[in-house]
């Protein structure tokens, strides 16, 4: 039994591309499907059939042309409320970047930077002091980070969590946890820790895509999901779909109404904070009315 949409339904986690203006390279093999564009007028349908009122979306490629594109976007599109983007975190001139990076078109809705640090050889990259000197740069301009990492990376997130409280950090996709396999003791001790920092948030999103693509059930995305909810609490908890990548797996509707089940299950209050309050707190949006195609009158 699907649980009722909230009032303020926020996707805190989305992207768009488009592969004839940049390079992707990951999207080969399973992943080759998409391929392909999935612009504002792909998503713009999805939003309208589950009454998601505001979206957050997120960089992939890691170069500034991508984030300038989402900005631009977010200019056009009144229902990108944030885009958490990309600069160079082991350059000097991370406030230099971000100070540019607002002063272009939709600057002012740029509200956290990402990179990849499982990508990275080393588990640590996280806590090297030129990368540690970048993300004093995104706290002093009041900005969040995502912490796209996976078990691998956990612990190096926890210690720049706890010596950085003045930054606000938010985890994708519950650290990437290996579903499929049925999880694993260093994810569970990983993510205990993070959230044992209060400045940290945790994104219910990418659990599809940790599955079996072809077989998941909501009772197999439950156990991370409640653990989620024991760690973080309702306050530190946000919703993201991740689309287009959920759709190797599942459609956005089967996405939201498997986290709205689970929530469920564990019989959570104030399911609103999740879907939409939580991400306007940590992102800092300013969600206005929009019109009905979604742009800019």
């Amino acid at each position: 039994m699907t649980a009722p949409a909230t009032a303020m339904t926020v996707d805190a986690h989305h992207h768009l591309w488009d592969p004839s203006q940049g390079e992707y390279p990951w999207m080969t093999g399973p992943f080759a499907p998409l391929r392909r564009e999935y612009g504002p007028r792909h998503l713009i349908p999805e939003l309208a059939a589950h009454q998601v009122r505001a979206t957050v979306v997120v960089q992939v490629r890691a170069d500034l042309s991508e984030t300038r594109e989402l900005l631009g976007l977010a200019a056009r599109h009144e229902f990108i409320a944030g885009v958490v983007g990309w600069v160079d975190l082991t350059s000097r001139h991370v406030a230099r970047q971000l100070a540019d990076l607002r002063a272009g078109p939709g600057g002012q809705r740029l509200v956290g930077v990402r990179h990849n640090a499982a990508d990275e050889p080393d588990p640590q990259w996280l806590l090297r002091a030129n990368v540690r000197r970048g993300l004093d740069a995104v706290a002093d301009a009041g900005l969040a980070f995502d912490l796209e990492v996976t078990p691998r990376e956990l612990d190096a997130a926890a210690k720049i969590a706890l010596s950085r409280p003045g930054l606000r950090l938010v985890l994708d996709h519950l650290g990437k946890p290996p579903v499929a396999a049925g999880g694993s003791e260093e994810w569970r001790h990983g993510f205990a820790r993070l959230a044992a920092a209060g400045n940290v948030w945790c994104k219910l999103s990418g659990l599809v895509t940790e599955a079996d693509w072809a077989s998941w059930t909501v009772d197999d995305l439950a156990p991370y999901i409640r653990e989620a909810v024991h760690r973080f609490g309702v306050s530190r908890l946000l919703f993201g779909s991740d689309w287009p990548v959920c759709e190797l797996a599942a459609s956005y509707g089967q996405v939201l109404n498997a986290v709205r089940d689970a929530l469920g299950d564990t019989g959570c209050p104030q399911a609103d904070r999740i879907f939409g309050l939580n991400a306007i707190d940590v992102y800092r949006l300013n969600i206005r009315p929009i019109s009905p195609g979604g742009t800019h009158d």
